[in-house]
């Protein structure tokens, strides 16, 4: 890649992180309810999926999703049953403290197997994998493109959640928290929309 191509990579990865999606909403309501440190799984999660994604598809998958594009209606009703999913286990954390399994955070694992149902996420990666590599230097640019991915979100990943952790500092009842909650739930909902609105469109 010549530098001028990774600079606008760069910004690509750092706009595409750092704007609102279902990602950065889940970190805010988790740094708020259970504070940055126990929400570092969940972010390390995120920059895991994003690698493996970004890997896959620019190796060879968005090819066969081009012949087949039928996978994207099948994306889009899996992330829409997931989000909402994800939506109620964030209206229903009960708080800061709580043991409860219903209200721990994302683990590692279960955030990088997220991305494969993010919209946000596949649009991110298959617009880097067909505008920032070079289909004759595929080996080395592909996993380029990924090591800048992870680097370049880590840093704006990590603002929403600690952006949650200042929330969590003033959201000291239980009652104002529940509804800060709801808000993020409602707020996760809505970044449903665009994708319905284009499965909708395309069929």
């Amino acid at each position: 890649m010549s530098p001028d191509i990774i600079i606008a990579l760069v910004t690509f990865c750092v706009v595409s992180s750092v704007t609102p999606g279902p990602n950065n909403m889940m970190l805010l309501a988790s740094g708020a309810t259970f504070g940055f440190g126990r929400t570092i799984p969940h972010m390390a999660g995120i920059s895991l999926g994003c690698v493996v994604m970004m890997l896959l598809l620019g190796i060879g998958l968005a090819g066969v999703i081009a012949r087949a594009p039928w996978l994207y209606t099948v994306l889009h009703i899996a992330s829409a049953a997931y989000l909402l999913y994800l939506s109620w286990r964030i209206a229903t954390s009960v708080g800061v403290g709580s043991t409860t399994a219903r209200t721990r955070p994302l683990g590692i694992l279960e955030a990088a197997a997220f991305q494969w149902v993010n919209p946000k996420a596949w649009a991110m990666c298959l617009g880097i994998a067909t505008s920032f590599t070079r289909p004759d230097h595929i080996i080395v640019d592909v996993p380029i493109a990924a090591a800048i991915l992870a680097l370049a979100g880590l840093p704006c990943i990590m603002l929403w959640a600690g952006g949650g952790t200042v929330v969590r500092q003033l959201l000291t009842r239980p009652g104002a928290l529940r509804a800060f909650n709801i808000g993020m739930a409602l707020l996760l909902v809505a970044s449903l929309v665009p994708g319905l609105i284009e499965l909708v469109e395309r069929t």
